[in-house]
């Protein structure tokens, strides 16, 4: 299946870096220890209360998860008693963070009968982003303004009846496993798949998330857990191809690199071999 994905709401377009022979990828596969279903898109857990969903698939592992409100009053999601666990050491969702956001905008005229805008602020995907605009006038003139606003981290999320929001914090490595019966830069016919059980992986991680429901004091605490029982390494072009992206019967002019597999169970790291790494393993 080629990589044209979504996750939650979002969609995750699998562009990768320009074909390079030195260009790996370890790919972890995880299992879910309790009771969780796997879709396409999604890992989902479901009480009487709750849906929440999971996809792993992500640089570096997507802890992220999808709180779905099945009930018919507001559910508070504790994130002050909700942790993410990676082999036994606990991180906390709620950090007392402060946000600051920031809108500014100027305004030229410029004598020369050109004029120019420019306006910066964060855009809807939360990155700061400055629009450029520019017509003819002949003036002399020029304003500008701004305001900025800081904003506390919640302790609790409100989550209407009937509906979800998104949480997103940790992902789960940042680090290349090794392993001796695992060829670090391997050629097609050294790829092999490394596969591990519940007591002997090497990277074993959970959402511990507490809830509760409209006025009722009564705090519900659930827990999904998860273990990387594979983990294999591939040169870039054996998991990677170059297909034109079509939308509505229409096809790209340049070709994209995609994903050939990608599923909501699995993550990976990108890393590349330098010119004079000799290392096997």
């Amino acid at each position: 299946m080629k990589f044209k994905f979504t996750f939650y709401a979002f969609l995750a377009v699998g562009f990768l870096s320009s074909c390079a022979s030195n260009v790996y990828y370890q790919v972890y596969k995880a299992e879910a220890t309790g009771a969780m279903v796997q879709r396409e898109n999604a890992l989902i857990y479901e009480d009487d209360n709750s849906r929440i969903l999971y996809n792993l698939w992500k640089e570096g592992g997507n802890m992220g998860f999808q709180f779905y409100n099945k009930t018919d009053e507001p559910i508070l999601l504790h994130l002050n008693k909700s942790f993410f666990i990676l082999n036994e050491v606990a991180h906390d969702y709620y950090l007392n963070r402060v946000t600051n956001y920031s809108n500014s905008s100027k305004i030229s005229v410029s004598t020369n009968s050109y004029s120019s805008g420019e306006i910066t602020g964060l855009n809807f995907l939360n990155l700061l982003q400055t629009n450029h605009i520019g017509t003819g006038k002949a003036a002399g003139a020029s304003a500008s303004s701004g305001k900025s606003i800081s904003y506390n981290e919640v302790e609790i999320v409100v989550i209407p009846a009937r509906t979800s929001k998104i949480i997103m914090e940790y992902d789960i490595t940042d680090t290349v496993l090794r392993n001796c019966d695992l060829v670090l830069y391997p050629k097609r016919k050294e790829i092999q798949t490394q596969r591990y059980s519940a007591t002997d992986t090497p990277l074993d991680f959970s959402n511990r998330i507490t809830y509760s429901i409209g006025q009722n004091p009564e705090l519900i605490m659930l827990e999904n857990k998860f273990y990387v029982s594979e983990i294999a390494n591939y040169p870039e072009k054996e998991i990677t191809v170059e297909e034109y992206e079509e939308f509505c019967g229409e096809k790209s002019t340049v070709k994209t690199k995609f994903f050939e597999e990608v599923a909501s169970n699995k993550f990976f790291l990108r890393y590349e071999k330098g010119n004079n790494d000799s290392r096997k393993h």
